[in-house]
């Protein structure tokens, strides 16, 4: 409680802390609002174009009704992780702008309490993430609700995956963070690997058949909430495999995230404040 009630104090004056935390509070509900309109427009036009929009509604189902609604909502959501890890990597940061990781360790802080600080942010994070997510999930399966659905709770564990997958790529933000300690340069590097390069080599890595791309950073978590059910009639092979295998990620990622854990203690340990 120590530890908490120092963190709070660093960032309950900090006007972007709470803009960002505003900016994240907002993102989820409005992505799964978009991609709820869209899906609810389609066979809202005339002629041709109702009538190909409506097979289209007729092969994705209805997604956002239970038991879809967990799968599609952690979907939708994991795709923007990057927008809280951009506080993730602000808390980290601005400890070595403000020199407050040396003030703590003056005023009596072990390096691992200034380090357990710091993870006990990044899954505070995680979590308020994860259960505003599971307010969207609750909110529109409950407004598509069918009385005649069975096993509407069938699919919530992939809430607890979101959960694990958010905390391991905060942390993936942390890391790089802990190591660059600038802000800006962190953050565009965050961004550029999150956005472009992990892609690029996920998209190679599939095209050429190469195995290693399940296992990168990112990836490895991604694997674990793989794409709607809907998504099996249009390449059914690829999908039912990536549902086979994402069990295997949660262990994946449960060793990838320790370690990267590690290596933040250690590195801590070791580096001149």
């Amino acid at each position: 409680m120590s530890l908490l009630k120092t963190e709070w104090l660093k960032v309950k004056s900090y006007a972007a802390f709470w803009w960002l935390i505003g900016l994240t509070a907002l993102s989820y509900p409005g992505i799964s609002y978009i991609f709820k309109t869209s899906y609810d427009n389609l066979g809202h036009r005339e002629g041709k174009a109702e009538q190909a929009e409506v097979i289209l509604k007729m092969l994705l189902g209805n997604p956002f009704s239970f038991p879809e609604v967990w799968h599609t909502i952690t979907y939708a959501s994991s795709i923007f992780v990057f927008i809280p890890a951009v506080v993730v990597i602000m808390f980290i940061t601005n400890e070595y702008t403000y020199k407050t990781n040396r003030q703590n360790i003056i005023d009596g802080w072990s390096r691992n309490q200034f380090m357990l600080a710091k993870m006990i942010n990044v899954f505070i994070v995680a979590l308020t993430v994860t259960i505003l997510c599971l307010v969207v999930i609750l909110v529109i399966g409950l407004s598509n609700y069918n009385l005649s659905t069975a096993n509407k709770w069938d699919q919530a564990y992939y809430v607890g995956y979101f959960g694990l997958q958010t905390f391991s790529q905060l942390s993936i933000a942390f890391l790089i963070g802990f190591l660059i300690r600038k802000a800006f340069i962190a953050l565009g590097v965050f961004l550029f690997y999150f956005m472009i390069l992990e892609n690029v080599l996920t998209g190679l890595g599939y095209f050429y058949k190469i195995e290693a791309r399940k296992y990168l950073p990112i990836e490895v978590s991604d694997r674990m909430i793989p794409a709607p059910a809907f998504w099996g009639n249009f390449d059914k092979d690829n999908w039912l495999q990536t549902m086979s295998e994402k069990n295997y990620h949660v262990f994946y990622t449960i060793l990838l995230t320790a370690i990267i854990w590690v290596i933040c203690f250690w590195i801590n340990k070791k580096r001149d404040l």
